[in-house]
């Protein structure tokens, strides 16, 4: 398991994306990078999730920022996914998990009782040289993305 450390640089992998590629981190380098963590597609907070990144991109976009999603799901969840929503960024697919506990996000989780592994909503800030600017764990849905907008403003141009 990689340590995460805020001010060093993000570790790097390669993932299949819903555009049919192959895409790294290093692909980013030179423009910020949202890396959002979400546990599964189509479920109500992950929904809300993506739109509110959706409704945002191009605030994001403005301040030469990228937005990556990843979550356990394939490609065919993702493409529908996309496709329901219109979600105008690339998600990534991370079904050996490895991407996730590169980055600890897959945890033990409880539910109505029950207790399995999955990922824990979190997001990464990764600066334009790919390092490690921020990062928010457990995160809440609501105000989220506002609050990762205001992080990359103040910080990031």
């Amino acid at each position: 398991m990689a340590n995460i450390v805020v001010g060093q640089d993000a570790p790097n992998f390669t993932l299949p994306a819903s555009n049919g590629e192959n895409v790294s981190l290093s692909d980013f380098r030179g423009k910020n990078v949202v890396l959002y963590f979400y546990p599964k597609d189509n479920t109500p907070g992950c929904t809300k999730e993506s739109c509110d990144f959706r409704d945002k991109v191009e605030e994001f976009t403005g301040k030469d920022t990228v937005i990556l999603g990843i979550s356990t799901d394939d490609l065919t969840s993702h493409d529908k996914f996309i496709k329901k929503y219109n979600l105008p960024f690339l998600l990534l697919s991370d079904t050996e998990v490895e991407v996730s506990k590169l980055y600890d996000v897959y945890k033990l989780k409880k539910n109505f009782g029950k207790e399995y592994m999955g990922i824990e909503r979190s997001t990464f800030i990764i600066d334009k040289e790919g390092r490690l600017a921020k990062e928010y764990r457990k995160v809440k849905v609501d105000g989220h993305v506002d609050e990762a907008l205001q992080y990359i403003s103040e910080n990031l141009q």
